[in-house]
């Protein structure tokens, strides 16, 4: 770690260490990401159990997606403010991933099963203000890198839970899985709040830190600005694509297909194992060259690969398709928030991050509703192109933001 990005003091702690904060961010981040990507490969039994159709499914995907947003705009102005309690915070999110997954294993109906959805949900999603604004302020000459890293914890998660999960479904019901899954974080919760303790670097100089009216300002600002607008666009654009492709692949794998439950655990953890490599090669290299460099590439990539999968639908042309998809399919995220902490002053990263959360993940809610709608009138094809287009608007639009200047200058 440059020694322009601590304080003496710091250096004394091994908590404030790359290696340390890193790792254990990373590590939190697995939880999270276990739950919710292993849920993927749960849908066709849930699907059954409650007797949904593809919109039903698609709704599953839309409550996650909205109950993420609609947290993280109030979220990004409040903890902002509560920087010297951030590991508390970040223990009590995954403990709540925890409880989440235990309300899902034993709803006896659909609308607990979506409580238990929205509870990982929100604590996922206030989970990424403090860790990723942390992160950015702690190492800002390598944000990119770090954000990435930080992205790899949740890509672990994503790749091992799917694989673990379709396994275990040939020994017992996914109620128990999941309930299973409620054990790990619960323990972990406890450990985090030591390990994050002063995480959000509060010094005797934070005196004058914004209050409440003053970053309700910030808030009002930031929505005007176009450069964070554009952004936005982007960010939500992008989410639609993932929350689309997420839904028609649970549905036409294990409806169209017809393929074993490890089968299918084994397709959603390709889309994203080929990202664990990628994402921070391409967080380090979009710190040295820049995130329009990288990015633009990527979004274009993702495009080209959803139209291939248009022909290649099944066997082994579909594996290798989906493999060259979760090439780039991920590793962007992490290089959309740091390009987003490169524009905002430390005052307005949770701020900013809240806002542009909150309207992407907004729109991101309608994509799997749209993907199940096209999927169950015209098939798993008609969803391809539309997350196609989706990808390419996202890269059209990121091409011509100025990323060159600060928010508000």
């Amino acid at each position: 770690m440059a020694a322009s990005e601590i304080t003496p003091s710091e250096k004394q702690n091994v908590r404030f260490t790359a290696r340390v904060m890193v790792t254990a961010l990373a590590v939190g981040h697995v939880g999270f990401h276990w739950i919710l990507q292993s849920f993927v490969v749960l849908v066709p039994e849930i699907q059954q159990t409650f007797g949904l159709n593809g919109v039903g499914v698609g709704g599953i995907q839309a409550v996650k997606e909205l109950t993420s947003g609609l947290i993280t705009l109030p979220g990004g102005v409040l903890v902002g403010m509560l920087r010297k309690w951030w590991g508390w915070l970040l223990g009590i999110c995954i403990g709540a991933s925890g409880l989440g997954s235990l309300l899902m294993g034993i709803s006896p109906a659909y609308v607990l099963l979506l409580i238990g959805v929205a509870v990982v949900s929100v604590s996922h999603s206030l989970w990424h203000l403090p860790a990723a604004a942390s992160l950015s302020h702690h190492f800002a000459s390598r944000r990119g890198t770090m954000l990435s890293f930080h992205g790899v914890g949740g890509s672990v998660g994503d790749v091992a839970g799917p694989l673990i999960t379709g396994a275990l479904l040939l020994v017992m019901g996914w109620r128990g899985i999941l309930s299973i899954y409620a054990i790990a974080p619960f323990f972990m919760a406890f450990m985090a709040v030591w390990v994050f303790k002063g995480i959000g670097d509060v010094r005797e100089d934070d005196a004058k830190v914004a209050g409440l009216a003053d970053r309700l300002a910030m808030t009002k600002m930031l929505f005007k600005s176009r450069l964070l607008q554009g952004m936005t666009a982007v960010r939500g654009l992008r989410s639609m694509a993932l929350g689309a492709v997420v839904t028609l692949l649970a549905l036409y794998l294990g409806n169209d297909l017809d393929l074993a439950v490890f089968d299918r655990g084994f397709h959603i953890a390709l889309l994203i194992a080929v990202g664990l490599l990628a994402k921070p090669v391409a967080g380090m290299i979009s710190d040295k060259f820049g995130r329009k460099q990288v990015l633009v590439p990527g979004l274009i990539w993702s495009c080209a690969l959803t139209l291939l999968m248009v022909g290649f639908n099944d066997g082994v042309s579909l594996t290798i398709t989906i493999a060259l998809l979760g090439l780039f399919l991920y590793p962007d995220q992490p290089i959309l928030t740091a390009a987003l902490f490169d524009v905002l002053g430390r005052e307005e990263a949770t701020i900013g991050l809240g806002v542009v959360s909150f309207v992407s993940f907004l729109m991101a809610a309608v994509s799997p509703l749209i993907a199940g709608g096209l999927y169950e009138v015209w098939g798993f094809q008609a969803g391809l192109y539309y997350v196609a287009a989706l990808f390419a608007l996202a890269a059209v639009i990121f091409t011509l933001l100025p990323l060159n200047k600060k928010i508000g200058e």
